[in-house]
């Protein structure tokens, strides 16, 4: 069972920074399909980030040059970084898990097996 731990949430005014992490455990495969999703409230769940294969990330179009996802696969990890954020990005982050198929992730649309507990980000104007 893939088990997925948040963290690096917080609270920033308009305009700064937070890094994102994500810490996957029980996965003995060479490679977990990882992403960033977000929920706010009222609002349907949102695709950020994810990363299909190596070096080709995909981000939503709201968060297109101020978001940088990144994956360290020995560490098993996820990162979210992100800059010049908007009161509009105040969400619950979470991270979402699978198993790749075909040697390639998936897009910001598919449904993840595994999910975290979520990281809360708020960002005041």
């Amino acid at each position: 069972q893939v088990q997925l731990v948040e963290s690096g949430g917080g609270s920033v005014q308009a305009g700064g920074s937070l890094r994102l992490s994500c810490v996957a455990s029980g996965y003995t495969g060479s490679r977990l399909c990882m992403a960033w999703f977000r929920q706010q409230p009222g609002k349907k769940r949102e695709g950020v980030a994810s990363i299909r294969r190596v070096g080709d990330p995909m981000y939503a179009d709201s968060v297109k040059g101020r978001f940088t996802i990144s994956q360290d696969n020995a560490k098993n990890t996820l990162y979210l970084q992100m800059t010049g954020l908007k009161p509009e990005d105040s969400a619950m982050y979470v991270c979402l898990a699978d198993e790749p198929f075909g040697g390639s992730c998936y897009n910001l649309k598919y449904e993840y097996t595994y999910s975290g507990q979520g990281t809360r980000v708020t960002v005041s104007s």
